[in-house]
């Protein structure tokens, strides 16, 4: 997913989300970053280089727990995002996120 500040990308996807950080590459100082996070199972690619990605990309992800994620999350009082919950016709709870570069992420737990 593009990034275009690495502050902002750490500060909702490591001290909001609660990913971590696997690895970092640069080819070298002041050259755009790419890295990996996880959480648990789910590991997302964020990239600061030109063409790596769209922005404003739309990522749905399958899990369980959402709840659970959702009251944590809450609880953080992020200024930027306070999602809800939605049930779908679908039979699926969603949970929609977006993060500081317009990237979208659809989290969904099947009822």
């Amino acid at each position: 997913m593009r990034i275009f500040d690495v502050q902002k990308a750490r500060e909702f996807y490591l001290d909001y989300l609660g990913f971590e950080i696997d690895w970092e590459h640069r080819f070298e100082e002041g050259l755009p970053l790419y890295m990996q996070v996880s959480r648990g199972e789910l590991t997302l690619h964020l990239s600061e280089h030109h063409g790596d990605g769209s922005p404003g990309a739309h990522v749905y992800i399958q899990m369980s727990g959402l709840t659970d994620l959702h009251r944590e999350l809450m609880a953080k009082s992020y200024g930027y995002l306070r999602p809800g919950l939605q049930k779908t016709p679908w039979n699926t709870t969603e949970m929609r996120l977006t993060d500081p570069f317009g990237n979208r992420l659809r989290l969904a737990e099947p009822d």
